[in-house]
């Protein structure tokens, strides 16, 4: 156990784990999406994600990206890149609503059909890829060159650190925004509490269904764009582990919880990164899910708890 390292640079690893975590939170809110308003946890959200990371790839690379572009070219790309994997998400995201889900909830299916077909859909979806762009990781060039811009003490802060917390914590923001002040926001909070009583008073729920699935898209597809720049690379199954942490998140803040999904990200990042200095291996894996279940132990409902149903305006 390396004590001396983790309390010699406690803020520097909080911060390394803040930046991981916030990729977490982000696919979570997909997760916690769809379980607040159908009860039913979309393992096939991963393969969303996935999608993501390869059309900000094919976008850059149909730009002629090269690393270490000019400052403008460098908004550009991230922007077209953010376009692009929002895009390709959200658009799976609503594929995998249409194409499956609606049809098993037309035929009442029970939920464990449900289950099975989205852990189909993500195999499906992953080794669909992984016969169209090969099974090995695919590099990218390097938009977002790393640098220190500030120093707290003996914590350094870098651009792309920031650049993913920021960004994380924005799009909560607006999100929570969203569905707590909006019009659409109360029709999906209505049918998360009761789509019956919701159908009555002249709310769609296939409507809003698939809004949630586009918006849990659209979050991925942006968390696909950071992850891009904070590791360079992708492959066909890249969103199965990173899905699992995600789920995890999503699970340890509250499942249903949008808030939840945020602090359970931003958690688990961390405590992987305490883990892996502590044990100076790969035991970050084991430590996120030993977290976990001694939350759910003693607090079974996750950290907040709350369900999108009982979200208040």
């Amino acid at each position: 156990m390396n004590f001396d390292e983790l309390f010699g640079h406690l803020g520097q690893h909080t911060v390394d784990g803040l930046s991981k975590g916030a990729i977490y939170a982000l696919v979570a809110l997909g997760y916690t999406l769809v379980y607040g308003v159908l009860k039913l946890i979309n393992f096939a959200h991963s393969e969303v994600f996935m999608v993501g990371t390869f059309a900000v790839l094919g976008t850059w690379t149909a730009l002629g990206a090269t690393s270490n572009p000019s400052v403008g070219m460098m908004i550009l790309f991230l922007l077209a890149g953010l376009v692009a994997g929002a895009v390709a998400s959200g658009a799976t995201a609503v594929g995998v609503e249409l194409i499956a889900y609606r049809r098993l909830r037309r035929m009442n299916a029970p939920p464990l059909i449900f289950l099975i077909t989205a852990i189909g859909l993500s195999l499906v979806l992953s080794e669909a890829f992984g016969l169209w762009q090969g099974r090995l990781i695919k590099g990218m060039p390097t938009i977002v060159e790393r640098e220190v811009l500030f120093t707290i003490g003996n914590t350094e802060i870098t651009n792309t650190q920031l650049l993913t917390i920021v960004s994380a914590l924005v799009m909560m923001v607006l999100l929570d925004v969203f569905i707590n002040r909006t019009r659409y926001g109360r029709g999906v909070r209505a049918v998360a509490q009761n789509p019956d009583t919701a159908a009555l008073m002249g709310v769609n729920k296939d409507r809003v269904i698939l809004l949630i699935f586009l918006l849990g898209g659209l979050l991925a597809g942006a968390a696909a764009l950071l992850y891009n720049v904070r590791y360079g690379n992708t492959r066909f199954n890249v969103g199965f582990l990173l899905g699992l942490k995600a789920f995890t998140a999503a699970v340890l803040g509250g499942i249903g919880n949008l808030r939840g999904a945020l602090l359970g990200g931003l958690l688990l990042g961390v405590v992987e990164v305490y883990a892996a200095t502590l044990t100076q291996s790969n035991w970050e894996d084991v430590a996120a899910f030993v977290v976990l279940v001694v939350v759910l132990l003693f607090r079974p409902t996750g950290l907040l708890g709350e369900s999108l149903g009982r979200a208040r305006a």
